[in-house]
């Protein structure tokens, strides 16, 4: 290295250590640029009284069968006096075949809340399927001559209406068929339930 340049070379040390004794040393901008940082806000917290009430809310009561009154209480029991059939038993079967709806059908044909099907309704005396007051006049008329037909025997009425007379004549009882077999325990769980808010009528003697 040539005189000069290390003469250069000691003016340049000497200037830096006058700079950072005076604190003059500049700085560059990037140096001193603020750090660009991702703020992240914490979702708020469930307040432990809210946990608190949310765990001690009582749970949904479940529809109990003997309080499922329904609009059309009235008409089941008079129809049920009038044709000398269990109330109880009645509003099961409508529960089961249409879960009271008057405008229920079935791909078979079956309508109303008793789901009769065209020409039984014919033969029973109902114009109108979708008259709940007709409907369930009808169905209790069905029900009280299959009763009649099988001796007062629920278990083969019901199987009666569900696949017809014939199909429990034939095998001499319930029919082997899983929906019937299902319906007729459906019909009885339900008139079991309502029987504790049912009044049984006295049938009428003519």
């Amino acid at each position: 290295m040539s005189a000069v340049a290390i003469t250069a070379r000691v003016a340049d040390i000497q200037s830096m250590l006058t700079a950072l004794q005076t604190g003059t040393v500049q700085v560059s901008p990037a140096a001193t640029a603020p750090v660009a940082t991702t703020a992240t806000t914490a979702a708020p917290a469930t307040s432990f009284a809210s946990q608190l009430a949310a765990a001690s809310a009582p749970a949904p009561t479940p529809t109990s069968v003997a309080g499922d009154t329904t609009q059309y209480d009235a008409l089941i029991q008079a129809s049920a006096a009038r044709n000398g059939v269990d109330p109880a038993l009645l509003k099961a079967l409508i529960r089961a075949e249409s879960n009271f709806d008057p405008n229920a059908g079935s791909p078979a044909g079956a309508q109303g809340l008793t789901q009769l099907m065209p020409g039984t309704a014919a033969g029973l005396g109902v114009t109108d399927v979708h008259d709940p007051a007709q409907a369930i006049e009808g169905g209790a008329k069905y029900l009280r001559s299959q009763l009649d037909a099988f001796g007062g025997d629920e278990t083969k009425a019901l199987a009666a209406y569900n696949a017809g007379p014939g199909a429990v004549t034939r095998y001499g009882g319930v029919p082997p068929y899983a929906e019937t077999q299902q319906y007729v325990q459906r019909v009885l769980g339900y008139a079991a339930g309502y029987r504790s808010t049912l009044t049984t009528p006295t049938p009428s003697i003519l």
